[in-house]
């Protein structure tokens, strides 16, 4: 299961709006790709579709899917929004992850 914190779900809906997307029909994708300072970096995108090997989740009122090979990786990861001094931006809190870079965009295990 992936969770969604009480700010990143307000950010989540405003820019579902602004994409043209509706936080209670819609999807937020979140996946896993090769690449990044530490292997591994976070894929985020807004979605209408489901695809077939897709994991379906519902947290504080946003659905979430994931493809089955990027879940073994994300199981349990809290996504926050952080829209501090150290820059804005939606943050990936992963208990999987063994070592992760400075800015935050990539891990590895």
């Amino acid at each position: 299961m992936i969770k969604v914190s009480d700010t990143a779900r307000k950010k989540v809906v405003s820019l579902m709006e602004d994409d043209g997307f509706d936080a209670a029909t819609d999807y937020v994708r979140v996946g896993v790709k090769s690449g990044g300072c530490s292997g591994l970096s976070y894929d985020l995108k807004f979605d209408k579709e489901l695809g077939e090997n897709d994991k379906v989740f519902e947290d504080n009122n946003i659905k979430i899917a994931v493809d089955k090979k990027s879940f073994l990786y994300l199981a349990g990861t809290i996504l926050e929004y952080s829209g501090g001094l150290n820059g804005k931006g939606f943050v990936f809190n992963n208990p999987n992850a063994s070592r992760t870079c400075g800015c935050g965009e990539s891990f590895s295990l």
